[in-house]
């Protein structure tokens, strides 16, 4: 019975409570049990709350998702009295605990979630593999000897073993996207100001980040995003709202949709990957069958190599100020035992970029971000499209160690070139698991969607659900357990 409960999506299973064909406290314990089972390989959940949740499933839950477990990222999404480590080891060895909840995981308790513990990720969620010093590497339910990605690489490694149908995840160069690339799910970013960071931040990155989840079918993550969107008080700027749920988009027919294809890397120290390219190729044709104008286009302002390293300067300066902001609650300096490498790489670069080097970067930012959006909303008249298509990744899920250590920038650097750029312009994507390498392992398509229009990408992700379905395939650590 648990393993047929933990196989339904949250959709599912939220419907089996509605209907009193079970009781929460069934779907919380099946949960554990499956969390119990494989977590020790996959060392997904670093933070179990399994006790708490069982109590929390027997009290009077209300709201759509009833009774259907969830675990939540330890990066953002804070709760009250529970670890939050971010990561980094000096926080887990302060024992450091949030002060409050974030308004993202009052709003997940309101829609009736129970929260059966939070999620490893590396330090500040810096990177897109999920690999902290402070916890271990997570590893994929596909093949264990491969990365999960990151920055929410815990969340998808526990949706994709079925420990539960939904996993909290944030994206701020790729971080929903590419867990749920390589873990063979469907990962949505929203548009920027349409999830609160609220109330202990307004933003960071630049507006660069934004929170959301990773799940295993369209109809749940659209679900989920109606029940956690919104604006709160005091936030800097908030997202047009829906001009109806998003769960009223499923299964309405996109219409001829004017298509974009980038199959290929656009500067040489990425990675040309023949399989990504195939990964297009299916996909495009697929595009083509259903109706849609499709070409082989993209944004020229794309091309432009300035925007990463102006970007990282923008990290760089708030990983110093993410840093500074703990040395004066610990009231001392961190250094060499308490972060890693890279980190301490960011912070030294953070340290050098003055108001001006940060103002003009923004402003130049600005200025490259409108010509990458005009592509899809000219404003000289011509004919804008709806969607860009890119994999992903430039290539299946690397090798755990393969991102991190001495050589882990650079390699880093090969296969990250589709995602960052529309966390900068604060777009819409989804990526979408249509693909699996030679070698079984999953790789993500991703859909980049004109701003605010989450509504055109879950049409069409509902879409290829339906014509590329991905449903029967289960990771081996499910399948053999």
């Amino acid at each position: 019975m648990s393993a047929e409960l933990t196989s339904l999506d949250a959709t599912q299973q939220a419907a089996l409570v509605a209907n009193k064909e079970v009781s929460p406290t069934e779907l919380v314990t099946a949960a554990i049990d499956q969390a119990e089972k494989v977590n020790g390989t996959i060392n997904a959940i670093i933070h179990p709350r399994f006790e708490k949740a069982k109590n929390e499933a027997s009290s009077n839950l209300s709201g759509p998702f009833a009774g259907v477990p969830l675990v939540l990222k330890d990066l953002g999404a804070s709760m009250a009295g529970e670890p939050h480590h971010m990561g980094t080891r000096f926080l887990k060895n302060e024992n450091y605990v949030a002060p409050r909840d974030s308004y993202l995981t009052q709003r997940f308790k309101r829609a009736g979630f129970v929260i059966i513990g939070r999620t490893n990720t590396p330090e500040f969620g810096n990177t897109i593999t999920t690999e902290p010093l402070s916890y271990g590497p997570s590893r994929n339910p596909w093949n264990t000897n491969h990365s999960t990605g990151g920055s929410s690489g815990g969340s998808a490694a526990s949706v994709a073993s079925h420990i539960v149908p939904v996993g909290h995840a944030n994206d701020g160069g790729g971080s929903i996207r590419i867990p749920a690339s390589e873990c063979g799910l469907v990962g949505l970013k929203p548009s920027r100001g349409r999830v609160s960071k609220g109330p202990d931040l307004g933003e960071s990155w630049m507006g660069s980040t934004i929170d959301g989840c990773v799940t295993r079918t369209v109809r749940d993550t659209a679900a989920v995003l109606d029940v956690i969107c919104g604006y709160e008080p005091g936030d800097p700027y908030t997202a047009p709202p829906f001009a109806r749920p998003l769960v009223h988009e499923l299964g309405v027919d996109p219409g001829r949709l004017r298509i974009g294809i980038l199959d290929h890397p656009l500067f040489t120290h990425q990675l040309d990957d023949a399989e990504s390219r195939e990964s297009i190729r299916r996909t495009a044709d697929t595009l083509t069958s259903l109706g849609h104008d499709v070409h082989v286009a993209w944004p020229a302002a794309l091309e432009n190599p300035d925007s990463a390293g102006k970007f990282t300067a923008i990290v760089a300066a708030w990983t110093h100020t993410d840093v500074s902001y703990f040395e004066s609650v610990f009231g001392r300096e961190l250094g060499d035992g308490d972060l890693e490498p890279d980190n301490l790489l960011m912070r030294e670069l953070g340290r050098r970029v003055t108001t001006h080097d940060y103002l003009a970067n923004m402003q130049w930012l600005h200025a490259w971000c409108r010509s990458v959006v005009q592509w899809w909303e000219p404003i000289d008249g011509t004919q804008g499209f709806d969607i860009l298509v890119t994999p992903t990744l430039a290539g299946p899920p690397p090798p755990i160690g393969r991102l991190a250590g001495p050589d882990g920038v650079r390699n880093l650097r090969e296969i990250l070139a589709y995602t960052s750029q529309f966390n900068l312009t604060g777009q819409p994507a989804i990526s979408l698991p249509l693909h699996w390498s030679a070698s079984g392992l999953p790789m993500g398509v991703q859909f980049v969607g004109a701003p605010f229009r989450e509504d055109v990408l879950v049409r069409l992700a509902s879409q290829l659900e339906e014509a590329m379905p991905w449903s029967s395939r289960v990771a081996p650590l499910v399948a053999n357990s």
